[in-house]
């Protein structure tokens, strides 16, 4: 009798070995690679069933998805309206960040129209999710709470109370019987997320699962489980501050630009409808080394300031501190500075960083960074009502951003009436008017 041989292939990008290892030699992810039987098996065709062959697209009826809103008009923001009947959606974030308190404001608030709620924790007991509810006022009889982290007792759990909506905290602490590994495994995690999103779409809940994430900030677990969801939900936020950040980085029902924005308080979290005030100073006197960008978050445009220091350096290689900004982005912008605007900035230290805790990653903010280091360099304070939009160029030319016309609505609703957004001027050019017209000055080239 032949002998049957046996390899073993990644469950993540089907790279194959003869031998087992523990981290994949193409996509390098660890806990992957599975013994696969080398004898590949046909799989021969099955009759349609009565009702289920192919037609025409023009022949199926639209259906219109119908967004049910959580009362909570920031994370209805994100999902593009609500929750829509039988949606999988994952949440994930850092440990500490806020993700249970928000589902349970979640689903306090949907139990509170009416609906029955199921919050599954995997991860504490019944009794302090109890004590959470009441510091944070989500205590309502149509919330169930149960403490499991077998996949079976769960569904035994949803049989029984039968919800309009699920809530799994979390996925990785969540086992089946039926598959070998502890909870959290590749092949747990896959099992675990595929059969609650079964059951999402059969019976036309909605199930939303919490997932961690690993160091690097990305879901952990397998890569398909991010393919299995209909929504994926970034929850972001410093843990010295209390503002929050929920992204959406996958939507098969909306949009994925928005941006929910909430704040930790004593009593739980509290959306924050506007935040412009959040990411300012509130100091009233200008101070050199300051300016406003007109960031995007999603489709709102927020005003950020951008702080700088200069600081004289006899070190050989100068500082370069920045908080809230690409570093890379900053030490360009400090290489165009000098290059092009003949601003000696190699014997400084350079310190650059945003107020409120929110990160600058789009390249508008540019030019507001720049007029930053250049008031720093210079000593001198541009003018309260300043704002800066565009992307800066190696040859020192302001290019234009998307979403100009809004972002200068809003800086001039925020009283902003000075904004340098022209694309057609140059850097050199954009520091003589911002000096000019903060000091009434003659525009000419800044002694520095």
């Amino acid at each position: 009798m032949a002998k049957t041989t046996s390899n073993f292939a990644c469950t993540q990008c089907g790279w194959s070995t003869l031998k087992w290892a523990g981290r994949c030699g193409e996509c390098q992810q660890w806990g992957t690679v599975i013994e696969k039987d080398a004898p590949t098996r046909h799989t021969a065709p099955a009759r349609v069933a009565e009702g289920r062959a192919a037609r025409p697209i023009t022949d199926i009826a639209p259906r219109e998805e119908s967004h049910t809103p959580t009362g909570i008009a920031e994370f209805d923001r994100v999902l593009g309206g609500g929750i829509v009947p039988g949606a999988a959606i994952l949440l994930s974030g850092e440990p500490g960040v806020g993700k249970s308190t928000l589902l349970l404001e979640v689903a306090s608030r949907a139990a509170k129209r009416g609906q029955r709620v199921l919050y599954v924790s995997a991860e504490e007991s019944v009794a302090q999710v109890r004590l959470r509810a009441g510091r944070t006022g989500a205590l309502t009889p149509l919330l169930y709470l149960a403490s499991e982290t077998d996949l079976a007792t769960i569904l035994g759990q949803i049989d029984e109370v039968k919800p309009a909506l699920v809530i799994v905290d979390s996925v990785q602490t969540v086992a089946s019987s039926l598959i070998d590994g502890l909870a959290g495994g590749v092949s747990q995690v896959r099992e675990v997320a595929a059969t609650l999103i079964r059951i999402a779409k059969d019976r036309d809940i909605p199930v939303v699962l919490v997932g961690h994430v690993t160091k690097d900030g990305t879901i952990a677990g397998p890569r398909l489980l991010e393919h299995l969801v209909d929504v994926v939900c970034q929850f972001e936020g410093d843990r010295q501050t209390a503002l929050r950040f929920v992204r959406a980085q996958k939507n098969r029902f909306g949009p994925t630009d928005e941006v929910g924005c909430f704040e930790m308080t004593g009593d739980g979290i509290a959306e924050v409808a506007d935040p412009s005030i959040l990411f300012r100073s509130g100091s009233t006197t200008p101070v050199s080394g300051t300016c406003i960008a007109i960031a995007m978050e999603g489709r709102r445009a927020l005003p950020v300031e951008v702080q700088a220091l200069i600081v004289a350096s006899n070190a050989p290689q100068p500082r370069r501190v920045v908080n809230g900004v690409d570093s890379s982005r900053v030490a360009m912008l400090l290489a165009v500075l000098e290059r092009r605007c003949g601003m000696p900035l190699s014997g400084f230290d350079v310190y650059v960083s945003t107020v409120g805790g929110i990160r600058l990653t789009e390249p508008a903010a540019d030019l507001a960074i720049a007029l930053a280091i250049a008031s720093a360099r210079r000593e001198k304070a541009l003018d309260a009502h300043l704002a800066a939009i565009g992307e800066i160029s190696l040859a020192g030319e302001i290019r234009a951003v998307s979403g100009a016309p809004q972002r200068a609505a809003e800086g001039a609703r925020l009283g902003y009436s000075a904004i340098i957004d022209a694309s057609s001027l140059h850097l050199r050019e954009a520091v003589r008017l911002a000096f000019a017209t903060a000091h009434d000055e003659k525009i000419d080239v800044p002694e520095f």
